[in-house]
């Protein structure tokens, strides 16, 4: 009688322990898989080719949105990005940073490369004419817009701060907020990398 109250205990506590816990990746940023967004871009590089998402198969894509005169957010987030790039090791060779301008008019490719690269070599700089940015903005659901400053060129940009990850395969996976770190970035990016 006991033996068989013990195994009906046992087996309750499986069933108990095994409770909240879902099958597939464990991610600790917001997993987006199957989204009908952030799926296609077509914009140039800093370097002056023509880019699509394609162009990276087969590393983990990171694309955020943000211009080069942004005084606090984009700076933080690419340097958050350098620091989970220098973390990966040899494994950051299969990770691709993108940012997206959301200021075309003063984010030329020349600003953008002297940008981006002062925070790792291998990032790359994104921009296109306003109609390009705005409709790649939309795509990816990312809001943005123009707030005047003191004179004509000091104006800002007020955008959306979110990162999206997208796996080797090309498909869009993770929407990763401001607020996260860089070890939840390269906790994800690794589960990603491994081919999850």
């Amino acid at each position: 009688m006991r033996t068989a109250f013990a195994a009906a205990l046992f087996a309750a506590l499986l069933l108990i322990g095994g409770c909240g816990k879902r099958d597939g990746p464990q991610f600790q940023a917001t997993d987006i898989t199957g989204a009908d967004f952030a799926r296609t871009l077509e914009l140039t590089g800093h370097d002056g080719k023509p880019r699509t998402l394609a162009d990276f198969q087969g590393k983990v894509v990171v694309v955020f949105f943000g211009f080069v005169h942004c005084p606090d957010v984009c700076p933080t987030t690419l340097a958050r990005f350098a620091a989970v790039m220098k973390a990966l090791g040899p494994d950051a060779e299969r990770v691709q940073v993108l940012l997206v301008t959301v200021d075309p008019a003063r984010d030329t490719t020349d600003v953008l490369a002297k940008y981006v690269t002062a925070f790792n070599p291998t990032f790359l700089g994104l921009t296109g004419d306003a109609a390009a940015i705005e409709r790649t903005a939309k795509e990816f659901r990312v809001i943005y817009q123009k707030q005047a400053g003191q004179t004509p060129d000091t104006y800002t940009v007020d955008h959306s701060s979110g990162v999206y990850v997208f796996d080797p395969n090309g498909r869009v996976r993770l929407f990763v907020s401001g607020a996260q770190d860089a070890a939840v970035l390269e906790h994800d990016i690794r589960l990603l990398l491994s081919g999850t």
